[in-house]
C-alpha cells in the first residue's frame, strides 16, 4: 500500500531527445521520465515530453504551455473538450514566436487516469457535470500535479516563463513550486454544442478564465 512517508523524492531524467517536424515547424523534442510513486495511485505514465523552440535556456518571459494528455479528444477527436485545440493553438503560438516550451503531461483526465475519465463520461451522459462526476466515484475534482513541470522547466534552464493558460490553479501551483510567473496568456478554442457545459464548468466551477 502507497504510504507517502516511505516513498522517496522523485526523480528526472532526460530519457530521450531529438528534432520533430510538425505543422507548425521543427521542434526539439524531449522525453522526460519522472519516477514518482505518489502517481501509482492511478497507474499514469512515469513519461513526459517538452516540445522546444528556440533557445530557451537562460531565457526569460518564455512562453510555456503546460498541457494535460487527453486521448478522447487529441487522438479521437472528441467533441465534449477543447483540449485538442488547446494544444495546437498553444504549438502554433510558439511556432509564430519561435521560442517556447509546450509541457505535455501524461497525466489523463484532469490527473484520475483513463478508465476513471471514461466512468465519469458515463455519468456526464444522464446530466452531471464534470465535477459532479468525478465526486460521485470518489475522486478529486482535478487530481494533476505540477512538480513534474517545475522540474522540466528547470531541467530547461528556463529563467521565468509566461504562461499559457486559462487556468489560475496552474499559474498559483507552478509560483508554489518557485518557477517564476511573469505574466499569462489565455488559450481560447471555439466551443461547440457538445463542449460548451463543460467549459461553463470549467468558468463556474474551476475558477478558469473564459468568455
Amino acid at each position: 500500500m502507497y504510504n507517502p512517508e516511505l516513498t522517496p523524492s522523485p526523480t528526472l531524467e532526460i530519457a530521450a531527445k531529438a528534432v520533430l517536424p510538425t505543422r507548425f515547424g521543427k521542434f526539439e523534442m524531449f522525453v522526460f521520465r519522472w519516477i514518482d510513486r505518489a502517481t501509482e495511485p492511478y497507474g499514469l505514465s512515469s513519461e513526459h515530453v517538452a516540445l522546444v523552440m528556440g533557445d530557451v535556456k537562460g531565457a526569460y518571459r518564455v512562453p510555456v504551455r503546460v498541457h494535460s494528455e487527453c486521448l478522447t479528444s487529441e487522438v479521437f477527436g472528441s467533441l465534449k473538450c477543447d483540449c485538442k485545440e488547446q494544444l495546437e493553438l498553444a504549438q502554433s503560438e510558439i511556432a509564430h514566436r519561435g521560442l517556447g516550451a509546450l509541457l505535455y503531461l501524461r497525466q489523463e483526465g484532469r490527473g484520475i487516469g483513463l478508465a476513471n475519465k471514461v466512468k465519469a463520461y458515463a455519468l456526464q451522459a444522464n446530466g452531471v457535470d464534470t465535477v459532479d462526476a468525478n465526486r460521485l466515484l470518489g475522486l478529486p475534482d482535478d487530481a494533476r500535479k505540477y512538480d513534474v513541470a517545475a522540474a522540466m522547466i528547470q531541467e530547461l534552464g528556463i529563467q521565468s516563463v509566461v504562461l499559457m493558460t486559462n487556468n489560475p490553479q496552474k499559474i498559483e501551483s507552478l509560483q508554489a513550486l518557485n518557477i517564476v510567473v511573469e505574466g499569462s496568456s489565455p488559450v481560447l478554442a471555439k466551443t461547440n454544442p457538445l463542449s460548451s457545459r463543460y467549459l461553463e464548468t470549467k468558468r463556474t466551477r474551476m475558477r478558469h478564465v473564459l468568455p
